[in-house]
C-alpha cells in the first residue's frame, strides 16, 4: 500500500511545472519549520498543543496557495 501511495505521489509530482515545485518543496518546508517549532513550544508548556496544531495548519495552508501560485506562474508560462 505505502509503495503504490509513493509511486502515485511521484507520478503525480512528476506532471508538476518547475515553480510549481519550487514552490511546493520552500511551502513544505517552513510547514515543517512551523511544526516543529510549534510542538517544541507545545512540550515546553508555552502554548496548547491546540495553538500547536492551529500554527502547523495555518503554516501548511500558506504552503498549498504557494504551490498554487508556482502552477499559476507554470501555467502562464506554458509549463
Amino acid at each position: 500500500m505505502i509503495g503504490s501511495t509513493l509511486a502515485f505521489g511521484l507520478s503525480v509530482a512528476a506532471c508538476d511545472g518547475p515553480k510549481e515545485n519550487s514552490a511546493e518543496d520552500a511551502g513544505e518546508q517552513q510547514a515543517e519549520v512551523v511544526n516543529d517549532q510549534a510542538e517544541s513550544a507545545a512540550d515546553a508548556g508555552k502554548i496548547t498543543d491546540a495553538q500547536a496544531d492551529q500554527a502547523t495548519s495555518q503554516a501548511e495552508a500558506k504552503a498549498d496557495a504557494m504551490e498554487k501560485q508556482g502552477e499559476a506562474a507554470d501555467n502562464a508560462s506554458g509549463n
